[in-house]
Formats: structure tokens, C-alpha cells, sequence
């Protein structure tokens, strides 16, 4: 597998510290709701993280909250409530954001957030001042720049145009204009902690390098974010925390995603030309947003077009029938061959997570499915390939389906399912077939507004027939009791 590496700016092999995989990507700052540039990102990781996943690799997932930024103390001070009830606000809105993207979230997961994590914060930046790599003045504390002679080595810029970016940022007392702010003194209004230099709150950077640090440990893997974060916060976290530990390096691999743009510009609140996520789920599908982003390379820009969005919906519908269409010929014929496709996918993911490459695939394997149907070839492994890299590598919302053949009447169990409930009681299922038999009884006496009736009502207790040119397609969305079927059995007037 090899990994794009912003650090070495070439792509290298991916070697892990181990077989569980340390990984830290810079969440929100929540002062506002979510826009779709922010989907991009913690879609592109969250694929990442699930090829890993895939590989067999464990992953240890550590995404910090902002909850403590100037942003958020002005926006809070406009509206007229507290900067903890702002955040609280906003970051449980990108949480419901990122649960309907189908970002996902393991019980080990961690999500810090910076205001409960002040003691660590301030352990780090004690310790930068011993060893001389920061200094107090003011009331607040600054980092030395010029005593980290790799600073630059991830952003590769000059000196001169760090220095530019750096010296509108702070106040006099700085010895330097690329200095940055480790703690921040308090301004009147503002919220603050004690600490040995006084009352004040930390800066943006050290957040991140503190919560990394504490969860994670002294080296990580995979440290992401978008390239918009190059410099100077992931530089400055670079500085912060080879300085503290002495260890280098601070993060093995720097992976950082292109940005979303509306035209020529970078979507962004300042500009103006926000589209939320929730406005982009009114519109689409989680799996066509998912599909427009995945469909170009992670470390490239991705231009905004709902052109391009419309063209990612039908893509999601074209993989969505292919991985339920009904009628695969059975085990013993002759059979697409899936190993192929899977071979080509993980091809593409090796390679730097070519994203773009392996949703290719998987419309190729979809047309190959379609086509089979009229070839004879058995295709049920190659659905089950396709439910399987798609839903859990790219994280789209394909059926599982399990196919049980049965004379004319295919069944399929929901991935929705769990498990266990997946096992259906022969009570079950032999009250559906007589329900099923009867519904075709109906329609061959033409009794259409019966049959219809007996479609509706098994729908609402979540079993839905799909009739096709082999038979009867079953999906099972849930398991019906046997008690219900018996009560519709008696108001439809059904004997067992």
C-alpha cells in the first residue's frame, strides 16, 4: 500500500508502528452549521480509515472539537448566549451531520473537546517553557520558532513567506513576528482558566497537539486534515510536539485532502458561498454526495456543481439496482467472475486511495451484473462483492443481501438486520409463502385490488415483494411476528 506523504511530498510505502494504526484528523470548530467542504474532508478519511479497516488493520480514531476559537466568542456574543452553548449547538448538529453522511464511529473512537482538556494543554506548554522552546510575556505565552530548525519542513515554505503569514498574528510583546500564542490572556467578557501564567485560554494550535498526545501517544500514523491546515496549524502542531517529546517524528504520514470550490473560489463562510450539509441532504443522497466526492482523487480540488451531484444520484440508483436485482441463476451455473473486480479495487486503494479508480470499478461490476442477467451466468458473488466494497469501504447505503432461492420466489434479508434476526422461523416464513401463493392466485384470477392488498399489508410489517420475470422478489426490512402475519391471515381471510 503506499501513502502520499505531505512531509516528504512523495508517495511512500505504508508502514504502520503496528497493526493497529494511530490515527488523529482535526475536527470542527462548531460556531456554525457544517458546509459541504467540511463533508469532503471527514468523507475522504472516514474512507480511509475503513479500507484500513478492511485490510485488517485495528484503528485507533482520535477527531477533536474546537469548542474555544474567536470565532465562536464573537458568533456567541452576536447572538447573545454563552460560547458553551454556541458550540454545544453546532457540534451536535455536525454530529447528526456526519450520522446521516454514514460517517462512521466506533465505541473506541475519541472526541476530545479542548475546554475539558485544559490540564493536559497546560502540561504541554509548561513543559515547552522549561525545555526553551516557549516563553510567557503578558500574559500569555508564545511558541520560539527560532529554536526548531525543521520549521517549515512540512509546509515548505521560505522563511520569508512564514513570516508574512505569521506577524499580523499576536501582539507586542512577541520576540519574534512568527512566534505563535500558546496561551492566550483574557480579554474582559471572555472565558477563561487559571493557569501559572495567569487567567487566560489556549491557543488554536496546541489544542490539537496536546489531545493527539494524550490519546494517542507520542507518534502517530496517520495525522489528516485538509490542505488548507498545512500552515500553519499543522506546522505549528509539528513544532509544539517534536519540541516537547524530543522524538521525531511527531506523525509518520501527513495525508491532506483538496479543497471543495464554488467556481474558482475555496467554499467558505468569510466568502460567502456556503452550501451546509443539511441544505446538500435535502437535495441528495448520502450515497450521491459520497459518490461526487469519492469520484475524484482525495488530494485534488473538487469544483461544486449540482450538475455533478445529479450524475452521482443516478450513479448511486445504477449501483443501488444492481447490488438488489432479482433472478440470479443458481450457484451451480456458470459465474461472474468477481475475484477480478475485487483484485482491481483494492489495486486502486493501494495506490494513495485512489478512490476515483475503485468507484470505477464498481460501475463496471454493476454493468457486468445487469448484463448477466440476460447471459445466464450466476451472479450472486458478484452482488455480494459489491454490497460489501460498497457499503463497507466507501461507506454507501447498499442492501446486504443474503439470497435464499425457493422455486419461483427469491428471498432477501435486509443488512438492516441484525444477525440473529436474519434467521427467519419457519413459523414466518411458511405464513408469507401462504400469503405469497395466495397474492399469486389473485393475479391469476386478475384480482389485481386483492393482490394489491396483500402487497400492502405485508410492506407495513416490513416485507416487500418486488414481482420480476423469474417470480417473486422478497426483501425482508424485518421480521414479522408470527402473531401478526396471523392476524393479517384472518382479516384477509387466508387459511394456513
Amino acid at each position: 500500500m503506499k501513502v502520499y506523504n505531505t512531509l516528504s511530498g512523495k508517495k511512500e510505502e505504508f508502514s504502520p508502528q503496528g497493526k493497529e494504526v494511530r490515527m488523529y484528523v482535526c475536527g470542527v470548530t462548531p460556531y456554525d452549521e457544517a458546509h459541504i467542504g467540511h463533508a469532503m474532508s471527514y468523507i475522504i478519511f472516514d474512507v480511509i480509515r475503513r479500507y484500513l479497516r478492511s485490510q485488517n488493520y485495528k484503528v485507533k480514531y482520535v477527531q477533536n472539537v474546537t469548542d474555544i476559537d474567536d470565532k465562536i466568542i464573537d458568533r456567541a456574543a452576536k447572538l447573545g448566549i454563552t460560547p458553551a452553548e454556541l458550540a454545544k449547538k453546532y457540534t451536535e448538529s455536525f454530529d447528526e451531520d456526519m450520522k446521516d453522511l454514514n460517517i462512521f464511529r466506533a465505541e473506541t473512537d475519541i472526541y476530545p473537546r479542548a475546554t475539558e482538556e485544559i490540564p493536559k494543554i497546560i502540561e504541554v506548554i509548561a513543559g515547552l517553557v522549561d525545555k526553551g522552546f516557549a516563553y510567557p510575556a503578558g500574559g500569555s505565552v508564545y511558541f520560539r520558532v527560532r529554536n526548531d530548525p525543521d520549521y517549515g519542513k512540512l509546509s515548505h515554505r521560505s522563511l520569508e513567506a512564514m513570516r508574512a503569514a505569521e506577524c499580523a498574528v499576536g501582539g507586542e510583546e512577541k520576540e519574534d513576528a512568527m512566534d505563535f500564542a500558546l496561551w492566550k490572556a483574557s480579554k474582559p467578557g471572555e472565558p477563561f482558566w487559571e493557569s501559572p501564567w495567569g487567567e487566560g485560554r489556549p491557543g488554536w494550535h496546541i489544542e490539537c497537539s496536546a489531545m493527539s498526545l494524550k490519546y494517542l501517544g507520542e507518534t502517530l500514523d496517520i495525522h489528516g486534515g485538509g490542505q488548507d491546515l498545512i500552515f500553519p496549524h499543522h506546522e505549528n502542531e509539528i513544532a509544539q510536539s517534536e519540541s516537547f517529546t524530543g522524538k521525531k517524528p511527531f506523525a509518520k504520514y501527513w495525508m491532506h485532502n483538496g479543497l471543495l470550490q464554488f467556481g474558482e473560489d475555496k467554499m467558505s463562510k468569510s466568502l460567502g458561498n456556503l452550501i451546509t450539509i443539511r441544505e446538500a441532504l435535502n437535495r441528495y443522497s448520502p450515497d450521491a454526495i459520497r459518490i461526487f466526492v469519492l469520484s475524484s482523487h482525495y488530494r485534488s480540488p473538487l469544483t461544486y456543481s449540482e450538475e455533478g451531484l445529479e450524475a452521482a444520484e443516478k450513479g448511486a440508483e445504477r449501483l443501488m439496482r444492481a447490488s438488489s436485482l432479482g433472478g440470479s441463476k443458481a450457484a451451480s451455473a456458470q459465474a461472474l467472475d468477481a475475484e477480478t473486480y475485487h483484485k482491481r479495487f483494492n489495486e486502486a486503494m493501494d495506490d494513495d486511495f485512489n478512490t476515483a479508480q475503485a468507484i470505477a470499478t464498481l460501475f463496471d461490476l454493476a454493468r457486468e451484473i445487469n448484463e448477466a442477467g440476460d447471459s445466464g451466468l450466476s451472479f450472486s458473488k458478484a452482488q455480494s462483492l459489491l454490497a460489501e466494497l460498497g457499503r463497507d469501504v466507501l461507506g454507501l447505503k447498499l442492501p446486504e443481501t443474503r439470497i435464499i432461492s425457493a422455486g419461483k420466489v427469491t428471498f432477501r434479508i435486509s443488512g438492516k438486520l441484525s444477525a440473529k434476526s436474519t434467521v427467519i422461523p419457519d413459523t414466518v416464513s411458511a405464513r408469507v409463502n401462504r400469503l405469497i401463493e395466495e397474492r399469486v392466485n389473485c393475479r391469476k384470477e386478475k384480482k389485481w385490488q386483492q393482490a394489491d392488498e396483500i402487497r400492502k399489508k405485508l410492506a407495513e410489517l416490513g416485507v416487500i415483494l418486488e414481482d420480476t420475470q423469474t417470480g417473486t422478489d422478497v426483501t425482508y426490512k424485518s421480521v414479522p411476528s408470527e402473531e401478526s402475519l396471523n392476524s393479517l391471515m384472518k382479516e384477509l381471510g387466508i387459511a394456513l
